[in-house]
């Protein structure tokens, strides 16, 4: 169970470096600052795809969406 356990955490520290590193530079040589600067761009990246989502969901929703008005009020003869 205990060997389990560090299997984990072991894993669990890898991911988190690799998406760490993906997340660009590290910010210093503390491990704790740097996993601090980590956190704060993974949450502006979160921030920004789910804006795209939105966006996205957006169009798609409203993509043929066209409504065409025919302007009875104009009698106008042209010459």
């Amino acid at each position: 169970m205990e060997n389990q356990n560090k299997k984990v955490k072991k894993k669990t520290k890898t991911l988190w470096r690799w998406w760490a590193k993906a997340l660009g530079e590290k910010a210093s040589k503390c491990d704790k600052e740097s996993d601090t600067v980590a956190v704060v761009r993974t949450f502006i990246f979160t921030t920004y795809l789910i804006t795209n989502v939105f966006i996205v969901a957006g169009v798609i929703r409203h993509w043929n969406d066209v409504e065409y008005t025919i302007n009875t009020q104009n009698t106008e003869k042209i010459k």
